[in-house]
């Protein structure tokens, strides 16, 4: 296996490994399910893989670029439903919802690039966060969903892991 992870120095640099890590690890988890599997709803909420990865988007836009106040394409939320931007409408495909979290990714890593850690904005909930609190919440809020979707794709198709396993070199 490869490792890329800075191991010392910027503490951005290994912010931003640990949430590339994990972001990388949810796409990864899409690879090889058809449009079915992907929009398959696993729970009784109705969680889907494809409906997670969508999450992720939407709250990596969010969390780093509304609350900083750099404009984004419409988000999926919706306020008298906090579970609309986890469900994939009917018109919405992989590559769609794909291509979605890969915009979401870079606007977002404009943010973080571009801000200081220290620098401080107003969540929608009237909280005061730093950049480095997001960029902490992010690792941990994709983490956990990539938690679920390895049980989501271990159930439909056997595959686990969190990451490519790699030939030694």
């Amino acid at each position: 296996m490869t490792n890329t992870a800075p191991w010392t120095g910027d503490e951005k640099a290994i912010l931003r490994s640990g949430l590339d890590r994990h972001r990388d690890a949810a796409l990864w988890k899409l690879e090889g399910l058809d449009e079915e599997q992907a929009r398959r709803r696993m729970t009784p909420s109705g969680t889907s893989p494809l409906g997670l990865v969508k999450h992720l988007a939407a709250v990596d836009y969010w969390w780093f670029c509304v609350t900083f106040g750099q404009e984004t394409e419409p988000l999926p939320f919706v306020d008298d439903d906090p579970d609309a931007d986890l469900r994939v409408d009917d018109g919405e495909s992989v590559a769609d919802v794909v291509a979605f979290y890969g915009r979401a990714r870079a606007a977002a890593d404009e943010v973080l690039a571009r801000l200081p850690l220290d620098e401080v904005a107003t969540s929608e909930d009237g909280r005061v966060v730093s950049l480095r609190w997001v960029a902490v919440h992010m690792i941990e809020e994709t983490a956990r969903h990539v938690g679920h979707l390895d049980i989501l794709r271990e159930l439909i198709d056997g595959a686990t892991g969190d990451h490519r396993r790699f030939a030694a070199s």
